[in-house]
């Protein structure tokens, strides 16, 4: 019996674009499935800057307007790492008819009782409170601290030490030379509406957990899945922040066992 082919569309944290997926779309695509890496605004080859952005949907703009454009008909299974789980709520909350499944990898992920913004404040605090922090991330304010959105560049401590501590130095250094500044928005996000439990609420969410994450520690992501629910938990078990690399295999594998649960 022929393996019934998915469409997969993968989003990109902070910092990063659409060709932090490189190693991660051939893999699908070998094993039968479509494939579609978003490149959000002012990310990776987006022309546009970071300056150029008010909110967190002009950021998720691109991800948007591609599942606005899909047939009808047609459901992705939507992967968002990072940062990228708040540009998976926003699109769940716009077209959950679209998704089949949206599957959170080390990945923000709100819930439907507070402002969209509170997973990530809460996670700023748990960092102000660590040893390590941000490391040597530099963070801005163009304008109004209190309007503007604070930007953000992770450092090469920070990039090294609590995102790619245990991926190939190649993929680091790759990210280096193509990392941009970014924003969560938390601004624009503290005051937007929250998310709703009969659009957002009603697709299905799975957690993939990685256990070696310095940034997104797992005990925060244990901690967000039992405050914002999860139809099912993946673990990859030695994974850093960035899976993508330092477990490709093992990630592509769950991707593949999660579609084919949600027909």
């Amino acid at each position: 019996m022929k393996k019934q082919q998915k469409h997969f569309v993968l989003v990109h944290g902070s910092c990063h674009g659409a060709w932090s997926w490189f190693k991660i779309i051939p893999l699908l695509e070998k094993s039968g499935h479509r494939v579609t890496a978003i490149e959000l605004a002012a990310s990776g080859i987006n022309m546009k800057s970071i300056h150029e952005l008010s909110t967190f949907h002009d950021y998720a703009a691109p991800l948007l307007e591609f599942l606005e454009e899909l047939a009808p008909e047609e459901k992705v299974v939507l992967v968002g790492h990072s940062s990228g789980g708040i540009s998976l709520a926003l699109a769940s909350e716009s077209f959950p008819q679209k998704i089949e499944v949206a599957v959170y990898a080390a990945a923000f992920m709100p819930d439907t009782v507070h402002e969209p913004s509170y997973v990530l404040t809460q996670h700023a605090s748990l960092l102000e409170e660590l040893e390590e922090g941000w490391l040597d991330t530099e963070v801005t304010t163009k304008g109004d601290p209190t309007e503007s959105p604070r930007i953000f560049m992770f450092g090469p401590k920070a990039m090294a030490l609590l995102l790619y501590q245990q991926s190939p130095p190649e993929d680091l250094q790759l990210a280096e030379l193509l990392k941009r500044p970014s924003s969560v928005f938390v601004n624009h996000l503290s005051k937007a509406d929250k998310l709703s439990d009969t659009r957002y609420g009603s697709v299905r969410r799975v957690y993939v957990t990685c256990t070696q994450d310095r940034i997104i520690p797992v005990t925060f992501q244990h901690w967000m899945i039992e405050n914002g629910g999860a139809a099912e938990v993946k673990e990859l078990h030695g994974a850093d922040h960035m899976p993508m690399f330092s477990m490709p295999q093992q990630l592509c594998d769950v991707l593949v066992g999660i579609a084919s649960t949600y027909v």
